[in-house]
């Protein structure tokens, strides 16, 4: 049975998608559930799906390396969905977003690493992790109903939290050309 971490699992975006994923695959698969349950995470959001046998949640920081490690030993797939998000909230406190979006991602995947990695470097076979970012590191488009960001467009973040989410992406790119590691 495969096992994935989701993180900012009870949160709308992270809810949804563990609700598909038991949808999908229903006992086929199980899902860890780590949030830190701050303003955006809500655990009514998975009510209906609580008392699954193939379903934990855990209450954790992803920034708490300790506890992160210790979900790691049966982990096939990470979905990390976790962060702190919206612009005017990093306007006013920009430390909290460094702190989740950069320095967690930089914690969750150094547990995947150490948990993946081979001695001669490479990753066990089957494991992923994927990093979900945001549109709002590419900037703004124009408002001429024609233009469209693509993945080659240029990052060009414009608030804390931009800035905090494309460096998250870096983190995970980074990662990915230096280790080889399985991301995407």
């Amino acid at each position: 049975m495969r096992t994935y971490l989701v993180t900012g699992g009870a949160g709308f975006i992270g809810s949804n998608y563990i609700h598909y994923m038991f949808r999908k695959y229903d006992n086929e698969i199980r899902i860890i559930n780590v949030d830190a349950l701050t303003y955006a995470g809500n655990l009514e959001n998975l009510k209906d799906i609580e008392n699954r046998d193939n379903y934990t949640f855990i209450k954790a920081d992803i920034t708490d390396k300790d506890a992160i490690m210790k979900i790691f030993e049966e982990i096939d797939r990470v979905v990390h969905f976790a962060a702190e998000s919206h612009v005017d909230r990093s306007i006013k406190n920009p430390e909290v977003f460094v702190k989740t979006n950069v320095l967690g991602t930089a914690v969750m995947l150094n547990c995947a690493k150490k948990a993946w990695e081979l001695p001669d470097g490479s990753f066990k076979t089957g494991k992923k992790f994927l990093h979900v970012s945001t549109d709002e590191v590419y900037g703004s488009l124009p408002d001429d109903g024609k233009s469209y960001f693509y993945e080659t467009t240029p990052y060009d973040p414009h608030s804390p939290y931009s800035a905090s989410k494309a460096s998250s992406d870096m983190l995970v790119k980074s990662d990915m050309d230096t280790y080889k590691f399985p991301a995407n």
